[in-house]
Protein backbone atom coordinates (compact mmCIF):
# COMPACT_ATOMS: atom_id res chain seq x y z
CA UNK A 1 0.00 0.00 0.00
CA UNK A 2 3.09 2.38 0.97
CA UNK A 3 4.47 2.17 -2.39
CA UNK A 4 1.63 2.61 -4.53
CA UNK A 5 1.36 6.01 -5.87
CA UNK A 6 -1.79 8.24 -5.14
CA UNK A 7 -1.23 9.84 -8.93
CA UNK A 8 0.34 7.34 -11.26
CA UNK A 9 0.80 9.16 -14.43
CA UNK A 10 0.12 6.61 -17.57
CA UNK A 11 0.95 7.78 -21.02
CA UNK A 12 -2.26 7.05 -22.99
CA UNK A 13 -2.31 8.06 -26.33
CA UNK A 14 -5.88 10.40 -27.11
CA UNK A 15 -7.61 10.59 -30.40
CA UNK A 16 -8.79 7.42 -32.50
CA UNK A 17 -7.37 4.61 -30.20
CA UNK A 18 -8.32 6.73 -27.12
CA UNK A 19 -10.95 4.20 -25.65
CA UNK A 20 -8.56 0.97 -26.75
CA UNK A 21 -5.64 2.37 -25.13
CA UNK A 22 -7.29 3.25 -21.60
CA UNK A 23 -8.97 -0.30 -21.07
CA UNK A 24 -5.37 -1.47 -21.68
CA UNK A 25 -4.42 -0.16 -18.74
CA UNK A 26 -7.71 -0.94 -16.81
CA UNK A 27 -8.08 -3.75 -13.98
CA UNK A 28 -10.40 -6.05 -15.04
CA UNK A 29 -12.44 -7.42 -12.44
CA UNK A 30 -16.83 -7.12 -12.25
CA UNK A 31 -17.37 -5.75 -15.53
CA UNK A 32 -20.95 -4.36 -14.49
CA UNK A 33 -18.99 -1.05 -13.06
CA UNK A 34 -16.14 0.73 -14.36
CA UNK A 35 -14.24 3.44 -11.92
CA UNK A 36 -12.07 5.86 -13.47
CA UNK A 37 -9.17 6.79 -10.76
CA UNK A 38 -5.79 7.96 -10.38
CA UNK A 39 -3.79 4.72 -9.72
CA UNK A 40 -3.42 3.57 -6.48
CA UNK A 41 -7.20 3.66 -5.22
CA UNK A 42 -7.92 0.52 -6.94
CA UNK A 43 -6.76 -1.33 -3.63
CA UNK A 44 -9.55 -3.59 -2.18
CA UNK A 45 -8.61 -2.17 1.39
CA UNK A 46 -10.89 1.23 0.29
CA UNK A 47 -13.52 -0.94 -0.92
CA UNK A 48 -14.02 -3.90 1.12
CA UNK A 49 -17.73 -3.69 1.48
CA UNK A 50 -18.10 -3.58 -2.17
CA UNK A 51 -16.54 -6.92 -2.69
CA UNK A 52 -18.27 -8.42 0.26
CA UNK A 53 -21.42 -7.41 -1.52
CA UNK A 54 -20.49 -8.31 -5.33
CA UNK A 55 -18.11 -10.95 -5.00
CA UNK A 56 -15.21 -8.62 -6.85
CA UNK A 57 -14.01 -5.75 -7.20
CA UNK A 58 -14.84 -3.53 -10.08
CA UNK A 59 -12.78 -2.47 -13.15
CA UNK A 60 -10.79 0.05 -12.90
CA UNK A 61 -9.19 2.30 -15.60
CA UNK A 62 -6.49 5.49 -14.53
CA UNK A 63 -5.62 8.46 -15.39
CA UNK A 64 -2.56 10.79 -14.57
CA UNK A 65 -4.63 13.83 -14.19
CA UNK A 66 -7.83 15.43 -14.58
CA UNK A 67 -7.27 17.07 -17.51
CA UNK A 68 -6.49 13.94 -18.97
CA UNK A 69 -9.26 12.41 -17.78
CA UNK A 70 -11.81 15.25 -18.95
CA UNK A 71 -10.57 14.84 -22.29
CA UNK A 72 -10.37 10.88 -22.26
CA UNK A 73 -14.60 10.79 -21.36
CA UNK A 74 -15.23 13.84 -23.65
CA UNK A 75 -14.02 11.61 -26.63
CA UNK A 76 -15.59 8.83 -26.18
CA UNK A 77 -14.32 6.82 -23.16
CA UNK A 78 -17.20 5.11 -20.83
CA UNK A 79 -17.02 4.87 -17.20
CA UNK A 80 -19.39 5.02 -14.53
CA UNK A 81 -17.84 6.93 -11.91
CA UNK A 82 -14.36 9.12 -11.91
CA UNK A 83 -12.47 10.75 -9.18
CA UNK A 84 -11.75 14.20 -9.90
CA UNK A 85 -10.81 17.15 -7.62
CA UNK A 86 -12.62 19.51 -6.15
CA UNK A 87 -10.69 22.63 -8.28
CA UNK A 88 -12.15 20.27 -11.61
CA UNK A 89 -15.92 19.57 -11.12
CA UNK A 90 -17.48 22.50 -12.15
CA UNK A 91 -15.49 22.07 -14.84
CA UNK A 92 -16.68 18.42 -15.98
CA UNK A 93 -19.91 19.79 -14.68
CA UNK A 94 -20.74 22.66 -16.88
CA UNK A 95 -19.24 19.78 -19.60
CA UNK A 96 -22.53 17.87 -19.42
CA UNK A 97 -19.89 15.05 -18.44
CA UNK A 98 -21.61 14.08 -14.93
CA UNK A 99 -25.49 13.02 -13.85
CA UNK A 100 -27.08 14.28 -10.05
CA UNK A 101 -26.30 12.03 -7.18
CA UNK A 102 -29.42 10.43 -5.81
CA UNK A 103 -28.30 10.96 -1.76
CA UNK A 104 -30.72 8.99 -0.36
CA UNK A 105 -28.71 6.38 -1.74
CA UNK A 106 -26.06 6.99 -0.43
CA UNK A 107 -24.91 6.05 3.33
CA UNK A 108 -23.33 8.43 5.78
CA UNK A 109 -24.13 11.78 2.97
CA UNK A 110 -24.84 13.77 6.19
CA UNK A 111 -21.85 12.96 7.75
CA UNK A 112 -19.61 14.54 5.48
CA UNK A 113 -17.17 17.08 6.58
CA UNK A 114 -19.73 20.50 7.11
CA UNK A 115 -16.88 22.98 6.31
CA UNK A 116 -15.92 20.73 2.98
CA UNK A 117 -20.09 20.40 2.11
CA UNK A 118 -19.92 24.32 2.49
CA UNK A 119 -17.52 24.97 -0.84
CA UNK A 120 -19.17 27.26 -3.51
CA UNK A 121 -20.44 24.83 -5.90
CA UNK A 122 -18.91 21.90 -5.07
CA UNK A 123 -20.85 19.10 -3.98
CA UNK A 124 -24.23 20.84 -4.42
CA UNK A 125 -25.45 23.32 -7.03
CA UNK A 126 -28.06 26.00 -5.76
CA UNK A 127 -30.52 24.38 -7.24
CA UNK A 128 -30.06 21.23 -4.41
CA UNK A 129 -28.66 18.92 -6.47
CA UNK A 130 -26.10 16.71 -5.61
CA UNK A 131 -22.81 16.37 -8.36
CA UNK A 132 -19.89 15.28 -6.22
CA UNK A 133 -19.08 12.98 -3.31
CA UNK A 134 -16.23 14.22 -0.96
CA UNK A 135 -14.10 11.49 -0.01
CA UNK A 136 -10.22 12.37 0.23
CA UNK A 137 -8.50 15.45 1.40
CA UNK A 138 -5.41 16.36 2.04
CA UNK A 139 -2.29 19.11 1.90
CA UNK A 140 0.55 20.10 -1.25
CA UNK A 141 3.15 21.66 1.58
CA UNK A 142 6.69 22.64 1.90
CA UNK A 143 8.95 19.16 2.58
CA UNK A 144 12.13 19.05 2.89
CA UNK A 145 15.61 16.66 3.80
CA UNK A 146 16.09 17.78 7.47
CA UNK A 147 19.81 16.38 7.21
CA UNK A 148 20.55 18.99 4.49
CA UNK A 149 18.44 22.11 4.96
CA UNK A 150 17.65 23.99 8.28
CA UNK A 151 13.71 24.27 9.12
CA UNK A 152 14.79 27.86 9.91
CA UNK A 153 15.98 28.66 6.00
CA UNK A 154 12.53 27.26 4.94
CA UNK A 155 9.75 29.14 7.12
CA UNK A 156 9.03 30.90 3.96
CA UNK A 157 7.75 29.84 0.94
CA UNK A 158 9.57 32.53 -0.93
CA UNK A 159 12.43 29.48 -0.48
CA UNK A 160 11.65 27.67 -3.46
CA UNK A 161 12.64 30.93 -5.54
CA UNK A 162 16.02 31.41 -3.44
CA UNK A 163 18.66 30.83 -5.68
CA UNK A 164 20.90 28.94 -3.13
CA UNK A 165 18.59 26.22 -4.01
CA UNK A 166 19.07 26.22 -7.55
CA UNK A 167 19.14 22.76 -8.98
CA UNK A 168 17.74 20.98 -5.50
CA UNK A 169 14.25 22.25 -5.51
CA UNK A 170 11.10 19.73 -7.58
CA UNK A 171 7.51 20.51 -7.45
CA UNK A 172 5.05 19.00 -8.96
CA UNK A 173 3.91 18.87 -12.99
CA UNK A 174 0.54 19.81 -11.75
CA UNK A 175 -0.88 23.61 -12.96
CA UNK A 176 -3.16 23.62 -9.87
CA UNK A 177 -0.26 22.84 -7.20
CA UNK A 178 1.85 25.06 -8.74
CA UNK A 179 -0.50 28.11 -8.89
CA UNK A 180 -1.36 27.37 -5.42
CA UNK A 181 2.25 27.51 -4.18
CA UNK A 182 2.58 30.79 -5.98
CA UNK A 183 -0.65 32.24 -4.67
CA UNK A 184 -0.13 31.67 -1.18
CA UNK A 185 3.91 33.24 -1.91
CA UNK A 186 2.31 36.44 -3.45
CA UNK A 187 -0.34 36.22 -0.29
CA UNK A 188 -3.25 35.27 -2.04
CA UNK A 189 -5.75 32.78 -0.07
CA UNK A 190 -8.33 32.79 -2.81
CA UNK A 191 -7.08 32.19 -6.09
CA UNK A 192 -10.73 32.45 -7.03
CA UNK A 193 -10.39 36.24 -6.77
CA UNK A 194 -7.27 36.06 -8.68
CA UNK A 195 -6.79 39.49 -10.34
CA UNK A 196 -4.79 39.64 -13.72
CA UNK A 197 -1.80 41.75 -11.30
CA UNK A 198 -1.72 39.05 -9.32
CA UNK A 199 -1.86 36.50 -12.25
CA UNK A 200 1.18 38.07 -13.24
CA UNK A 201 2.69 38.26 -9.83
CA UNK A 202 2.41 34.44 -9.64
CA UNK A 203 3.40 33.51 -13.18
CA UNK A 204 6.64 35.50 -12.32
CA UNK A 205 6.92 33.83 -9.10
CA UNK A 206 7.21 30.29 -10.68
CA UNK A 207 9.59 31.32 -13.62
CA UNK A 208 11.87 31.94 -10.50
CA UNK A 209 11.28 28.66 -9.20
CA UNK A 210 11.80 27.32 -12.48
CA UNK A 211 15.42 28.68 -12.32
CA UNK A 212 15.76 26.37 -9.46
CA UNK A 213 13.96 22.95 -10.28
CA UNK A 214 15.67 20.03 -11.63
CA UNK A 215 12.76 18.14 -12.04
CA UNK A 216 9.08 18.55 -12.12
CA UNK A 217 7.45 15.12 -10.63
CA UNK A 218 4.78 13.21 -11.62
CA UNK A 219 3.71 10.91 -9.02
CA UNK A 220 4.47 10.37 -5.64
CA UNK A 221 6.82 7.47 -6.81
CA UNK A 222 8.78 9.75 -8.34
CA UNK A 223 9.07 12.47 -5.67
CA UNK A 224 9.84 10.14 -3.28
CA UNK A 225 12.61 8.67 -5.13
CA UNK A 226 14.03 12.38 -5.72
CA UNK A 227 14.15 13.01 -2.68
CA UNK A 228 15.54 9.50 -1.25
CA UNK A 229 18.05 9.55 -3.63
CA UNK A 230 19.28 12.91 -2.60
CA UNK A 231 18.59 14.50 -6.15
CA UNK A 232 16.47 17.21 -5.08
CA UNK A 233 16.52 18.22 -0.97
CA UNK A 234 13.34 21.16 -1.02
CA UNK A 235 9.68 19.91 -2.72
CA UNK A 236 6.14 21.24 -2.74
CA UNK A 237 4.49 17.59 -2.58
CA UNK A 238 1.51 15.79 -1.71
CA UNK A 239 1.04 14.80 2.40
CA UNK A 240 1.77 11.07 1.39
CA UNK A 241 5.49 12.01 0.01
CA UNK A 242 6.67 12.65 3.70
CA UNK A 243 4.75 9.76 4.65
CA UNK A 244 6.37 7.40 2.51
CA UNK A 245 10.08 8.52 2.61
CA UNK A 246 9.87 8.06 6.63
CA UNK A 247 8.45 5.16 6.08
CA UNK A 248 11.27 4.36 4.47
CA UNK A 249 13.69 5.72 7.32
CA UNK A 250 14.90 8.64 4.69
CA UNK A 251 14.73 12.12 6.74
CA UNK A 252 11.86 14.07 5.37
CA UNK A 253 10.36 16.35 6.70
CA UNK A 254 6.77 18.09 5.63
CA UNK A 255 5.87 21.68 7.22
CA UNK A 256 2.51 23.01 7.67
CA UNK A 257 3.17 26.23 9.70
CA UNK A 258 5.06 28.17 6.67
CA UNK A 259 4.87 32.05 6.95
CA UNK A 260 2.29 31.84 3.96
CA UNK A 261 0.59 28.17 4.93
CA UNK A 262 -0.55 25.57 3.08
CA UNK A 263 -2.72 24.63 -0.04
CA UNK A 264 -5.61 22.24 0.59
CA UNK A 265 -7.65 19.85 -1.95
CA UNK A 266 -10.30 17.70 -1.92
CA UNK A 267 -11.48 14.79 -4.53
CA UNK A 268 -14.41 12.30 -4.27
CA UNK A 269 -16.85 10.68 -6.72
CA UNK A 270 -19.09 11.79 -9.64
CA UNK A 271 -21.30 9.60 -11.65
CA UNK A 272 -20.75 10.09 -15.35
CA UNK A 273 -24.30 11.01 -17.16
CA UNK A 274 -23.39 8.10 -20.34
CA UNK A 275 -22.84 5.39 -17.21
CA UNK A 276 -22.63 2.02 -19.09
CA UNK A 277 -23.15 -0.05 -16.26
CA UNK A 278 -25.23 -0.99 -13.28
CA UNK A 279 -26.19 1.92 -11.70
CA UNK A 280 -26.85 0.09 -8.08
CA UNK A 281 -22.90 -0.98 -7.87
CA UNK A 282 -22.20 2.42 -8.65
CA UNK A 283 -23.85 3.12 -5.42
CA UNK A 284 -22.60 0.24 -3.38
CA UNK A 285 -19.20 1.41 -3.90
CA UNK A 286 -19.80 4.90 -3.21
CA UNK A 287 -21.15 3.74 0.13
CA UNK A 288 -18.06 1.11 0.45
CA UNK A 289 -15.79 4.29 0.43
CA UNK A 290 -17.73 6.18 2.31
CA UNK A 291 -17.55 3.53 4.89
CA UNK A 292 -15.98 5.66 8.31
CA UNK A 293 -13.53 2.58 8.95
CA UNK A 294 -11.76 3.48 5.86
CA UNK A 295 -10.90 6.73 7.75
CA UNK A 296 -8.37 4.61 9.74
CA UNK A 297 -6.07 3.30 6.75
CA UNK A 298 -6.20 6.39 4.77
CA UNK A 299 -4.70 8.59 7.45
CA UNK A 300 -2.33 6.33 8.94
CA UNK A 301 -1.08 4.73 5.46
CA UNK A 302 -1.56 7.73 3.36
CA UNK A 303 -1.43 10.82 5.46
CA UNK A 304 -5.05 11.64 3.90
CA UNK A 305 -7.90 12.91 5.63
CA UNK A 306 -11.53 11.01 5.07
CA UNK A 307 -14.31 13.45 4.48
CA UNK A 308 -16.36 11.62 6.25
CA UNK A 309 -16.28 13.40 9.45
CA UNK A 310 -17.71 10.02 11.29
CA UNK A 311 -14.62 8.40 10.22
CA UNK A 312 -12.48 10.83 11.12
CA UNK A 313 -13.59 11.05 14.64
CA UNK A 314 -12.93 7.36 14.69
CA UNK A 315 -9.22 7.29 13.65
CA UNK A 316 -6.59 7.15 16.90
CA UNK A 317 -6.05 10.44 17.98
CA UNK A 318 -2.07 9.49 18.40
CA UNK A 319 -2.16 8.73 14.41
CA UNK A 320 -4.14 12.22 13.93
CA UNK A 321 -2.19 14.15 15.77
CA UNK A 322 1.20 12.12 14.12
CA UNK A 323 -0.26 13.04 10.65
CA UNK A 324 -1.20 16.55 11.75
CA UNK A 325 -4.97 16.20 11.89
CA UNK A 326 -5.63 16.85 15.38
CA UNK A 327 -6.35 20.32 15.37
CA UNK A 328 -7.29 21.06 11.81
CA UNK A 329 -8.35 24.37 12.58
CA UNK A 330 -4.70 25.58 13.88
CA UNK A 331 -3.69 26.06 9.90
CA UNK A 332 -7.32 26.75 8.55
CA UNK A 333 -6.28 30.73 8.42
CA UNK A 334 -3.08 29.98 6.18
CA UNK A 335 -4.59 27.54 3.79
CA UNK A 336 -5.29 28.27 0.13
CA UNK A 337 -8.32 25.64 -0.16
CA UNK A 338 -8.24 24.43 -4.13
CA UNK A 339 -12.19 25.81 -4.79
CA UNK A 340 -13.32 25.05 -8.25
CA UNK A 341 -11.68 28.20 -10.63
CA UNK A 342 -13.43 30.03 -13.18
CA UNK A 343 -12.80 28.21 -16.84
CA UNK A 344 -10.90 31.20 -18.34
CA UNK A 345 -8.59 31.60 -15.47
CA UNK A 346 -7.98 28.26 -15.54
CA UNK A 347 -7.49 28.05 -19.05
CA UNK A 348 -4.92 30.92 -18.47
CA UNK A 349 -3.13 28.83 -15.43
CA UNK A 350 -2.63 25.88 -17.99
CA UNK A 351 -1.05 27.89 -21.08
CA UNK A 352 1.23 29.63 -18.96
CA UNK A 353 2.42 26.86 -16.73
CA UNK A 354 3.33 25.13 -19.84
CA UNK A 355 5.13 28.60 -21.11
CA UNK A 356 6.67 28.67 -17.39
CA UNK A 357 8.29 24.91 -17.68
CA UNK A 358 9.58 25.59 -21.49
CA UNK A 359 11.59 28.21 -19.88
CA UNK A 360 9.79 31.24 -21.31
Amino acid sequence: MKNLSRRLTLTLALGGALAASAAAFAMAADKDLIVFDWSGYEDPSFHGKYVEKNGDSPTFAFFGDEDEAFEKIRSGFKSDLGHPCSQSVVKWREAGLLQPLDTSKITGWKDLNPGIMAMKDLATTSDGKAWFMPWDWGDTQLTYNSDKINEKDVQSLKAFADPKYKGRVSIGDNVDDAYALASLAIGLKDWTKMTDDQFKQASDFLRQVHKNVRSYWTDTTDIVQLLSGGEVDLAWTWNDAAVQSQAAGVPIKSKKDTDEGISTWVCGYVLFKDAPGNIDKAYDYLNAVNDPEIAKTLVKDWGYGQANAKGMAGVDPAVLKEKGYDNVEKFVDKTLFQQPLPSELKLKMIAEFEKIKAGY
